[in-house]
Parts: C-alpha cells; sequence; structure tokens
C-alpha cells in the first residue's frame, strides 16, 4: 500500500543516513477502506492526492513544532511515499483522521517510491503559514486563509536517487 509519510528536511538527512525513516510508531496518510467510504465518487489518483495533502499539512506542523523548539530548518514542506504492509488506519470521524494511518515498524529507504517537496518559490508562503498557524488554530479566519495558502504551493516530485541533491542543495 502507499503511504504518505510527513516529514522535513533534516528528518530526512537523518533517514538518509541511518537508511530508514523512524522511530515508529510512524503516523502517515494512506487511502484507507474509511477514506474511499468518504469520497465514494473519488478515483484512485484522486483519493491518493487527498492523503498526499494531509501528509503535508502534517509535514507543516512539524516545521511549526520545530521552530517552536528552537530548531532553524528550512521552510519546506517533505512528504515521503512509500509501499508499504497493510498500515493500522487511525480511524476518527474528520477527513484528517480518515486517512491517517499508523505504522509500527521502520521504513526502509528501499520501500521509498518518491519524495515530494515544497518548490523554494513557496518558502516564504510556508514560513507564513507557519507563524500564522497557532491563531488559526485558535480560529481566527485571516490566519486559517495564510494557513490554507501554503496548500496553493503543490510539491514537486523527485525520486529516491535525488534525495542526496535535495539534502544538499
Amino acid at each position: 500500500m502507499r503511504v504518505y509519510l510527513p516529514c522535513t528536511l533534516p528528518a530526512l538527512a537523518r533517514a538518509a543516513e541511518a537508511g530508514e525513516l523512524g522511530p515508529v510508531p510512524l503516523t502517515g496518510y494512506a487511502v484507507t477502506p474509511a477514506l474511499t467510504e468518504w469520497y465514494a465518487s473519488g478515483d484512485t489518483e484522486e483519493l491518493e492526492y487527498v492523503a498526499l495533502t494531509e501528509a503535508a499539512r502534517a509535514s507543516l506542523r512539524m516545521l511549526a513544532a520545530d521552530q517552536a523548539d528552537g530548531v532553524a530548518v528550512p521552510a519546506r514542506r517533505v512528504v515521503v511515499a512509500a509501499e508499504v504492509a497493510e498500515p493500522v488506519p487511525h480511524g476518527g470521524a474528520d477527513l484528517r483522521e480518515k486517512a491517517r494511518v499508523r505504522l509500527t515498524a521502520p521504513i526502509p529507504l528501499a520501500k521509498v517510491a518518491a519524495v515530494h517537496i515544497d518548490d523554494l518559490y513557496a518558502v516564504a508562503d510556508i514560513e507564513a503559514a507557519i507563524a500564522a498557524l497557532p491563531e488559526a488554530d485558535k480560529g481566527d479566519d485571516d490566519a486559517r486563509f495564510t494557513v490554507d495558502g501554503a496548500e496553493a504551493h503543490e510539491l514537486m516530485w523527485y525520486a529516491t536517487q535525488e534525495i542526496p541533491d535535495l539534502l544538499a542543495g
């Protein structure tokens, strides 16, 4: 099953060095039965895009958490797409919960199919979204608009052989 794992560039560098994504448990997003039922009219490609988008949202929150902890991290959302055995669905009522899955074993880099990452042109909007996230969570509509603006940027697709170049640049 294809699973989309939220990540950051520093976390991707650690995974590249270790040869696997971890530590476990890992939270990812996938086309689960609950998501398929929720989007009764969507095809597999559309549903995978939903899972990818949810992982990108989680990546934005990872970036915000790192910055809140004083970690200097590039403001680029990262999502790792991997092929794994059936993960455990989280379940839940909202869309995010319907796509969320839990992985209980590290993911070897050999199982990674691709990496999706923000283009450098998106950095200013991602930084603005990170700054607006606390107010958006409190219900501020303007802040929510800024956070949603990050999603206007499509993540770029990179093959696994390009990971060293991504980390070097």
